[in-house]
C-alpha cells in the first residue's frame, strides 16, 4: 500500500504539472484613459493662464480704448493685423511675409549660434572643470565676459566678418556661451569622488571618462547653462536683427516701428514670447529626457 499511495501521489503531481503547464498566463489589463485625471490636469495647467490672460487683455482694452490712447487696444491690434496673426505663413515677395517665416529665419541662426556654443562651451567647460588653477584664473574673466550686452559685440563682429548674416551668428554664440561654460565647469567639479576612483581602477581613457562618467554626471548643470544659453540666444538674435537688417523678426520689428505700425509690433512680440516659450521648454524636455528627472541642487 505504501508504494502504491507513492505512486499515486507522484503520479497526481505529474498530472498537475502538466495542467500547470497548459494554463494560459495572465493579461495585463489595457491601459485606460482617465478622463477625469486628464481633464483635471488640463483644467489645473491651462485654466489658470489663460484666466490670467484674459483679465490682462481686459485691463488693456480698458485702459488703451480712449481715442487719446498712445498705444493700440487688443480689439485695435486684431482689426489692424488680423493678415500676421491669422496666416503667419503668407509669401507675397521678398520683404512681403508673414511672420512665421521670419521666426524661421530667425531660429535658423539661432540654431547655428547656439550649436556651436553648446558644443564649444560644453568642451571648455569640462577642461576648465578639471584643472582648480583654470577655474580660478577664467572664471572672473568669464564673468565680466558674460555681462557684457550682446549689441556691444555687434560693431566687432561687423568688422570682423563685413556680413550681416555670419555677424549675427557670432553674436548669439558669444552671448550664450558663458552659462553653459560655467554651468558646465560647476558640474564637472562636482563629480562625486567615488567615479572619478572608479573610472581610475577601470583605468577609463579621457575620452571614455568623458562620455561614461563626466557628461553623465554633470548633465543637469549641464543643461540648465543650455536653457540659459537658448534664453539669451533668442534674445540676442532679436536684437542683432534691428541693425543687421534682413527678413528676420527683429528686422521686422524695427520696420514697423519705422512705420508707425504699432499693432504689427505687438503681434510680432506675441510671436517672439510663444517662440521662447517654446525653446526653453523644449531644452528642458530634452534635459528632463536624459538626466532622467535629476536636477542639479
Amino acid at each position: 500500500m505504501p508504494a502504491l499511495a507513492k505512486k499515486q501521489t507522484i503520479a497526481t503531481s505529474a498530472t498537475a504539472s502538466k495542467t500547470a503547464t497548459i494554463l494560459p498566463l495572465a493579461r495585463r489589463p489595457a491601459a485606460r484613459f482617465d478622463i477625469r485625471k486628464i481633464s483635471a490636469t488640463l483644467a489645473r495647467n491651462v485654466v489658470p493662464p489663460l484666466v490670467v490672460l484674459a483679465i490682462l487683455l481686459g485691463v488693456w482694452q480698458v485702459l488703451c480704448s480712449s481715442p487719446t490712447a498712445s498705444l493700440p487696444s487688443p480689439y485695435q491690434v486684431w482689426q489692424e493685423s488680423f493678415d500676421l496673426i491669422a496666416y503667419p505663413f503668407f509669401n507675397y515677395g521678398s520683404q512681403d511675409i508673414g511672420l512665421g517665416w521670419r521666426v524661421l529665419i530667425s531660429l535658423q541662426r539661432v540654431a547655428y549660434g547656439f550649436g556651436l556654443a553648446a558644443i564649444a562651451g560644453v568642451i571648455v567647460g569640462a577642461i576648465i572643470g578639471q584643472s582648480v588653477w583654470a577655474m580660478r584664473g577664467l572664471d572672473p574673466i568669464f564673468q565680466v565676459l558674460r555681462t557684457v550686452p550682446p549689441l556691444a559685440w555687434l560693431p566687432l563682429s561687423l568688422a570682423a566678418f563685413q556680413n550681416a548674416n555670419p555677424s549675427a551668428i557670432f553674436v548669439i554664440f558669444i552671448t550664450s556661451i558663458w552659462p553653459v561654460i560655467i554651468n558646465t565647469a560647476v558640474g564637472v567639479r562636482n563629480i562625486p569622488q567615488d567615479y572619478r576612483n572608479v573610472a581610475q581602477v577601470l583605468r577609463l581613457n579621457q575620452i571614455e571618462f568623458f562620455f561614461k562618467i563626466m557628461l553623465p554626471s554633470a548633465a543637469p548643470y549641464i543643461f540648465t547653462g543650455l536653457r540659459i544659453g537658448v534664453g539669451l540666444s533668442w534674445l540676442a538674435i532679436v536684437a542683432a536683427e534691428m541693425l543687421t537688417g534682413g527678413v528676420g523678426i527683429g528686422f521686422f520689428i524695427w520696420d514697423a516701428w519705422n512705420s508707425s505700425r504699432l499693432p504689427d509690433i505687438i503681434v510680432a512680440l506675441a510671436y517672439i514670447g510663444v517662440v521662447g516659450f517654446a525653446l526653453d521648454k523644449l531644452v528642458a524636455a530634452v534635459g528632463k529626457l536624459i538626466t532622467r528627472g535629476a536636477s542639479a541642487n
